[in-house]
C-alpha cells in the first residue's frame, strides 16, 4: 500500500513538474521537456496526455525540425479558466478578469467616498458579480478570487488592522467564501505587488527585491532569496511605519514620526493644502499637482522633490537594512516619477552603504498600477493548479 502511495506521490509532482515546465517555456516540444525535466521520454508523454485531457496543455502545429520529423509543440492552455483579481485602495476599488497566464481580459474601477466597511463591502461585491457575468466560457470557469487590502493580513486571509481604512478584525475571505462559494486569496497589497512583479513584471530574474508601493500610505514587500517574506506570523512589510521623525506626526497606525507621514500621497496632498498651492474641495487633488507640475510650477516641482528625499531616506533604510539586488517603486505617487525619481536615485546613489550599491537596481514597477492586481491573479492561479493536484491524489 505504501509502495502504491508513494508512486502515485511521485507520478504527481512529475505531472507538476511537465506542466510548470510547459508553462515557463511554452511553446515546447515533449522532447524539450524530458530534457529540461530529466524525466524519459515515455513519461512525459504519458504525463502531457493527460494534462492535454484535462484541458490545461494543447498541441499546436509543429515546430523547427533538428534534422527528422518536426516536432508537435505544447502550449499551456491559458484559457483553461480565469481568476478574478481586485485592489481595494483608499478611494476605489480596481477588478479585474485575468486568465491563467495572468493576462488582464477584462476590468473595472470604482471610486469610494468612504471607507467605512458596511458600505465598500457590498460595492466590491457587485463589482465581482458583474465582472462574473464577463468572463469566458472554458473548463474550469471562474478558479478564484484573489484580493489585495492595504493591512496587516493575517494567514488566514482576516484583515487584522487596515490604518488607512479604519478596518479592524474583518473576516474577508470568510465573507466572500460564503457568498461566492470559491476559494479567496486575501493578501497584503504591497506583498501582492512584490509577487506580480517577480511573476510578471520587472523583476522576475531578481531573487532580492524590495517593493516599495507608495499610494495614499506606504507598504513594503519583499522578496528575499526567491520567496515572499512573511515574517514569523506573516506580518512583515510594514516599513511604511517605521520612525522616520523623532517626536513627528501622530499615525493612525498609534506610533508617530511614520514614513508614510512624509513620504506618501496624502503627505504630498497635506502640504500642498497647507502651502496654498491647491484648493482641498476642487476636484482630484493629486491630479492637481500633476497638472501644475506639468506646467512647470515650480513650487510643486519643488515640493514633489521634498517628498522623493522623504521616499529615499525610506529607501535607504531597506537597502541598508535588507542588501535587495532590485528596488521597485510603485502604486498611485509613481504618476509622477518625471519630478521625483531623478532626486530618489541620486539620493540612495550619496546615502546608502557603498557595497550596498554593486548591482543594485532602481526601478519603477513595470507593471504600473497592475502590480498588486497582478500578484492577486498569480496567488489564486498556483492555489487553482495546486488544487489541481490535490484533487488527482
Amino acid at each position: 500500500m505504501s509502495r502504491t502511495w508513494n508512486q502515485y506521490v511521485v507520478k504527481q509532482e512529475n505531472k507538476t513538474l511537465v506542466l510548470t515546465t510547459v508553462m515557463n517555456h511554452t511553446p515546447i516540444s515533449r522532447a524539450n521537456v524530458a530534457k529540461i525535466t530529466g524525466l524519459n521520454k515515455g513519461t512525459v508523454s504519458s504525463l502531457v496526455s493527460e494534462l492535454i485531457d484535462e484541458k490545461l496543455v494543447e498541441e499546436s502545429g509543429p515546430g523547427k525540425s533538428s534534422g527528422g520529423r518536426r516536432p508537435v509543440m505544447l502550449l499551456f492552455n491559458g484559457n483553461a479558466g480565469y481568476s478574478i483579481s481586485i485592489e481595494l485602495g483608499v478611494g476605489y476599488i480596481l477588478g479585474v478578469i485575468t486568465d491563467l497566464n495572468g493576462q488582464i481580459i477584462e476590468q473595472d474601477t470604482i471610486q469610494l467616498q468612504t471607507t467605512h466597511f458596511n458600505t465598500i463591502f457590498p460595492i466590491m461585491i457587485n463589482l465581482i458579480k458583474g465582472l462574473m457575468e464577463q468572463v469566458p466560457k472554458s473548463r474550469y470557469g471562474v478558479i478564484g478570487i484573489g484580493v489585495g487590502v492595504p493591512a496587516v493580513v493575517s494567514r488566514d486571509g482576516e484583515i487584522l488592522l487596515a490604518p488607512n481604512l479604519n478596518w479592524k478584525n474583518v473576516e474577508l475571505k470568510t465573507k466572500l467564501e460564503n457568498i461566492f462559494n470559491l476559494p479567496v486569496y486575501i493578501e497584503n497589497e504591497a506583498n501582492a505587488g512584490a509577487y506580480g512583479e517577480m511573476r510578471y513584471g520587472s523583476s522576475q530574474n531578481s531573487h532580492h527585491t524590495i517593493f516599495a508601493s507608495i499610494g495614499i500610505g506606504i507598504g513594503v514587500g519583499m522578496i528575499l532569496d526567491g520567496k515572499l517574506y512573511h515574517g514569523l506570523n506573516g506580518f512583515a512589510g510594514e516599513l511604511g511605519h517605521m520612525t522616520i521623525e523623532k517626536d513627528g506626526k501622530t499615525c493612525r497606525c498609534g506610533n508617530r514620526g511614520c514614513w508614510e507621514l512624509y513620504a506618501s500621497e496624502q503627505a504630498v496632498i497635506d502640504m500642498a493644502i497647507k502651502r496654498g498651492l491647491i484648493a482641498a474641495d476642487q476636484g482630484e487633488p493629486f491630479e492637481q499637482l500633476i497638472q501644475l507640475a506639468n506646467e512647470e510650477n515650480q513650487a510643486v516641482i519643488e515640493l514633489f522633490e521634498e517628498i522623493a528625499t522623504y521616499i529615499a531616506i525610506g529607501l535607504t533604510n531597506c537597502i541598508n537594512i535588507f542588501n535587495p539586488e532590485h528596488v521597485i517603486i510603485g502604486n498611485r505617487l509613481m504618476r509622477a516619477k518625471e519630478w521625483i525619481y531623478p532626486t530618489i536615485e541620486s539620493y540612495i546613489l550619496e546615502h546608502a552603504i557603498g557595497f550596498h550599491q554593486n548591482k543594485l537596481k532602481i526601478d519603477s514597477a513595470k507593471l504600473g498600477v497592475y502590480s498588486t492586481i497582478s500578484g492577486m491573479a498569480a496567488f489564486t492561479i498556483e492555489g487553482f493548479l495546486l488544487d489541481q493536484k490535490r484533487n488527482h491524489a
